[in-house]
């Protein structure tokens, strides 16, 4: 691709409008396609942001690490943390250097195949693959992830490299993900790059790739997993593959449809590196502004509680996504994830704040600082919610322990769960 790159972005079929990168300016553009707007068809695909103007939109505000320059609804396309990785292995392996591939380029290898609806041409033709092997593609994971080994050193063929980068570039988060889809009566696992049809169940794997550790931290997002569904929390159904693999369903392909999706982040340009605008406050309103009903109100604050309750600090605005309705084009508050203990116990840290402030506090927080929140967004039975996720502390043993999670390191993370006297 030249210093100014153009390609589409397309929607259930249709071409919503080009988007635009200067390589030199760091400068990107948007412009809709005339005839999307004249359909006056999904009026709130793009909530914020995006006018529905037929004139080029510039966007300049957005050059960094989060962003990389696009307007923030299309970065949220791009690999994260893990992704990224994976994707500059794969390029060295191609004897390609990730430096000269502009964001926009990189949309052209997600193309169809990224998480959500959103769809970018011309794409990157990859061969297809159709099976693969959970236990292999982790052991081509660690081989990834080795810094020490250089590419050509690690042994990887081709085959196994181009399988990781397509299953595990889309996926958001820092820790190792791959995509998969299995078939619901054969039970054959494919990779979930492109297949979205209503005769598979499509799996988000978080891999368990530490061998130093004696135990899974996948497993112990699991039992935040139980906790959280135990509470009322709405999340997609969850397993454990090999009591270390945590596996999700998607909440991004349900009955062989795409729906579209954007992180908080995403559809606000708030960066959720920065703590500008990382607020629980700021999250709420964001919510009331998408007409979200009271009971999605509810929702969203039995997640801060829990976060808070369990030492989730890790609750940033990445962390919580928003999902399309097409039919009635709103917006909905998406299932809950990514909640865990996010930090190594058996490591000491001098101090911690979380992601998200409540009532303008990273730390500390207080039950007077959420029902504060509770307050300002009138949500009912808050301290019925608080006392029913405080109570709940005592399961986390019970489920840790049947999982086979070391006692050392649940009374470790025990020990940073929050109490309110």
């Amino acid at each position: 691709m030249g210093s100014k790159q153009i390609i589409a972005v397309n929607f259930k079929g249709l071409e919503v409008g080009k988007i635009g990168y200067d390589e030199h300016k760091k400068v990107s553009s948007f412009q809709y396609n005339p005839a999307f707007l004249d359909s006056e068809k999904y009026l709130n695909l793009f909530p914020y942001l995006f006018k529905r103007t037929k004139h080029v939109q510039v966007f300049s505000n957005y050059e960094g690490e989060t962003f990389r320059g696009l307007p923030p609804m299309i970065a949220d396309s791009l690999p994260d943390v893990f992704g990224n990785i994976v994707f500059k292995e794969w390029l060295e392996f191609s004897h390609k250097e990730i430096g000269q591939i502009s964001p926009l380029e990189q949309l052209t290898y997600v193309a169809n195949r990224g998480m959500g609806a959103l769809e970018y041409l011309p794409a990157k033709e990859l061969l297809p693959q159709h099976s693969i092997n959970i236990k292999e593609i982790t052991e081509v994971v660690k081989k990834v992830l080795d810094f020490k080994i250089a590419v050509h050193e690690k042994n990887l063929s081709d085959v196994a490299l181009l399988n990781i980068f397509k299953i595990g570039t889309s996926a958001g988060g820092a820790r190792p993900k791959i995509l998969i889809s299995e078939h619901k009566l054969t039970g054959q696992i494919i990779p979930g790059d492109i297949e979205f049809s209503s005769d598979y169940q499509h799996y988000l794997i978080k891999l368990c790739v530490d061998d130093e550790s004696n135990y899974s931290k996948e497993a112990v997002e699991f039992v935040y997993y139980q906790l959280a569904t135990s509470l009322g929390i709405e999340m997609m159904p969850s397993k454990l593959i090999d009591k270390k693999h945590f596996a999700t369903l998607r909440f991004d392909r349900v009955n062989g449809e795409k729906r579209h999706v954007l992180t908080a982040s995403g559809m606000t340009g708030w960066d959720f590196k920065k703590a500008n605008n990382s607020s629980y406050e700021n999250l709420f309103k964001l919510a009331v502004d998408l007409k979200l009903s009271h009971q999605e109100l509810q929702q969203l604050f039995k997640r801060m509680v829990f976060n808070v309750v369990f030492a989730n600090i890790d609750d940033h605005l990445k962390n919580f996504s928003f999902l399309y309705d097409d039919d009635k084009d709103r917006w909905h508050l998406a299932p809950a994830y990514d909640l865990t203990y996010p930090l190594d116990p058996m490591k000491n840290y001098l101090r911690t704040s979380r992601a998200l402030s409540v009532n303008g506090k990273r730390n500390d927080i207080s039950k007077n600082d959420l029902l504060q929140i509770a307050e300002l967004f009138t949500i009912k039975q808050s301290q019925k919610i608080i006392t029913e996720i405080s109570n709940a502390k005592s399961l986390f043993e019970k489920y840790a322990m049947a999982l086979d999670i070391p006692e050392i390191v649940i009374r470790k993370i025990e020990k940073e769960f929050c109490t309110f006297k």
